[in-house]
C-alpha cells in the first residue's frame, strides 16, 4: 500500500507539472505576436528516487528558460541602428534638394542663364532704357533665388534643430522605460524572469537602437546597462541618466548627464544623422551656394566696373553687394542703381556695347572655381542629389540585412505555432495518460481498502 501510495503522489504531482507546461506552451501562443517576446521552453526533470531517503522520483518542472538569443539581438539591434540614420538622411536630404533644383522653371539655374542673356541683349542695343532696366530687374531675380535658396537651407537647419531636440527628448523617456523595467527585471532563485517585462525591456532597447547608437551589456541579476556611443551612461540599474543638446551656437552638441561633450560618440540612428546633417551636410551645402553667389557678384562687378555708363562715367557703385560675413547667398543683394548706370560700353568707345558684350561672355567663362556659374550651380545640385540617391540606396540595404537579422532572432527565439502546437498535444497526451493512471490507481486503492478486514471496535 505504500509504494501505490507514492505512485499516486507521483502521478498527482505529473498531472500539475503537464498542466504547468501547458500554462508555458499557451503564453507563448499568445504572445506570438507581443513586441520583444522571446519564447520560453518549460523543461521537465527527474527528481531524485531514493526510498530510503524519502525521495520518491517523479517528473518535476525545472526553471522556465527562455530562448531570447542576445548575439541575434544585439546583431537586430544594429542593423536598427544603420536604418534609422539612413533613414533620417533620406528624410532631411529629400527636403535639402528641393532648393537645388536644375530642371525647374524658376529659380537660380533659369535665372542665372536669363540674367547673361540679358546682357547679351544689351549689347545689341546697349542705349535701350527698356534692355537695361531688364539687367537690373534679372539681377535682382537672381539675387532673391540665393535669398531664397539660404533662408530655404537655414529654415530646415533651425527645423532639423527641433527635431533633434524631440529625438533627445524620446531618447530620455526611453531610457527612463528601460530603467523602470530593469528594476522588474530581476533573475529570481529559479534562475527565470519575467516574460511580460523581457519582452517590455528588449522591445524598449530596439526602439532606443533606431534613435541612437547604444551598447547594451547584460548583468548577472537581469538588469541591463545601457551606453549610447558605447562609452557614455543611458542607464545603469534602475537609474536613467539623461543625455542634452547644446544649440547655442550652429554646430549643434550632445551633452551627457554630467555636461561633458559627447557629440562625437554619436555616430548613429536618428540622432546621428541628425548630427551630421545639421553640422556637415547642409553647411557643406550652404557654403558651395556662398561661395557660387561671391563668385558670381565679384565677376560681375570686375566687369561690370571696367566699363562707362551711358553717361560715358565710370560706376561708382557694384552692381552687386553681399555680406560675407553673414553669408553672400543669404545677403546677395543688387543696388539701387538707375537705367543709366548700367555700364554697356567700354571707355573709349562712349554708347558701344563692349562692356555688355564681356559681362555676357561670363555665362561661358571658367571662373567659379574652373567651371562655369551654371556647372558650378549644377555640381551643388548634383552633389545633393547623389548624397540623397547614396542614402536611399542605403536605406535599402538597411532593409535586407534588418530583414536577415530579424530572421535569424526569429529562427532562435521566435514563437513557432507549429511547434507550440506539438508540444501542446504532446503535453496533452501525457496529461491525459497520467489522468487515466491516477484513476487506476484510485480505483486499486479503493478495492485494497475494501479488501482489508473491518477493525475491531473491542
Amino acid at each position: 500500500m505504500g509504494n501505490l501510495s507514492v505512485t499516486l503522489i507521483n502521478a498527482a504531482n505529473a498531472l500539475e507539472v503537464y498542466s504547468d507546461a501547458l500554462a508555458v506552451v499557451q503564453n507563448n501562443v499568445t504572445n506570438a505576436n507581443t513586441p520583444g517576446y522571446a519564447r520560453q521552453v518549460a523543461t521537465l526533470v527527474a527528481q531524485p528516487f531514493d526510498l530510503t531517503n524519502g525521495e520518491s522520483g517523479g517528473v518535476g518542472l525545472g526553471t522556465t528558460q527562455s530562448s531570447r538569443d542576445q548575439f541575434a539581438e544585439q546583431s537586430v539591434r544594429e542593423q536598427q541602428t544603420a536604418s534609422g540614420y539612413d533613414q533620417q538622411q533620406v528624410s532631411d536630404l529629400s527636403t535639402a534638394q528641393n532648393y537645388f533644383s536644375v530642371s525647374a522653371s524658376s529659380g537660380i539655374a533659369p535665372d542665372l542663364s536669363a540674367l547673361f542673356a540679358s546682357f547679351s541683349a544689351l549689347s545689341v542695343t546697349p542705349n535701350d532704357t527698356v534692355a537695361r532696366q531688364t539687367v537690373l530687374n534679372d539681377a535682382t531675380t537672381v539675387a532673391q533665388d540665393f535669398n531664397d535658396t539660404a533662408n530655404g537651407l537655414l529654415t530646415q537647419a533651425n527645423g532639423m534643430q527641433q527635431a533633434t531636440s524631440s529625438t533627445i527628448d524620446s531618447i530620455n523617456q526611453l531610457a527612463a522605460t528601460i530603467a523602470q523595467l530593469n528594476s522588474q527585471h530581476s533573475v529570481d532563485f529559479t534562475g527565470a524572469v519575467d516574460a511580460g517585462v523581457d519582452a517590455q525591456l528588449n522591445s524598449s532597447l530596439e526602439q532606443l537602437s533606431q534613435l541612437v547608437n547604444i551598447s547594451v551589456l547584460q548583468q548577472p541579476n537581469g538588469f541591463v546597462s545601457v551606453y549610447a556611443g558605447g562609452q557614455t551612461p543611458l542607464v545603469m540599474g534602475d537609474q536613467a541618466y539623461a543625455i542634452q543638446g547644446d544649440f547655442s551656437t550652429t554646430q549643434t552638441a550632445i551633452l551627457s548627464s554630467s555636461g561633458s561633450d559627447i557629440t562625437s560618440q554619436i555616430t548613429g540612428g536618428q540622432l546621428g544623422a541628425q548630427l551630421d546633417d545639421n553640422n556637415n551636410v547642409l553647411p557643406s551645402y550652404v557654403s558651395s551656394l556662398n561661395s557660387l553667389a561671391q563668385s558670381l557678384a565679384d565677376q560681375v562687378n570686375n566687369k561690370f566696373n571696367n566699363g562707362i555708363d551711358q553717361n560715358g562715367a565710370s560706376p561708382t557703385t557694384d552692381l552687386f553687394s553681399y555680406d560675407a560675413t553673414t553669408g553672400a547667398a543669404l545677403t546677395l543683394a543688387v543696388n539701387p542703381l538707375t537705367p543709366d548706370q548700367i555700364a554697356a560700353a567700354l571707355p573709349g568707345a562712349p554708347g558701344g556695347n563692349g562692356n555688355a558684350l564681356a559681362l555676357a561672355a561670363l555665362a561661358n567663362a571658367p571662373v567659379a572655381n574652373g567651371y562655369t556659374f551654371a556647372q558650378a550651380y549644377g555640381n551643388l545640385g548634383g552633389q545633393v542629389g547623389t548624397d540623397l540617391s547614396t542614402a536611399q540606396n542605403n536605406v535599402t540595404t538597411d532593409q535586407s540585412l534588418l530583414s536577415q537579422a530579424q530572421t535569424l532572432r526569429e529562427q532562435t527565439s521566435g514563437v513557432s505555432l507549429d511547434q507550440e502546437a506539438e508540444n501542446m498535444l504532446e503535453y496533452n497526451r501525457s496529461f491525459d495518460a497520467i489522468s487515466k493512471m491516477v484513476g487506476v490507481l484510485s480505483a486499486l486503492s479503493l478495492d485494497i481498502v475494501n479488501l482489508l478486514p473491518p477493525v475491531s471496535s473491542s
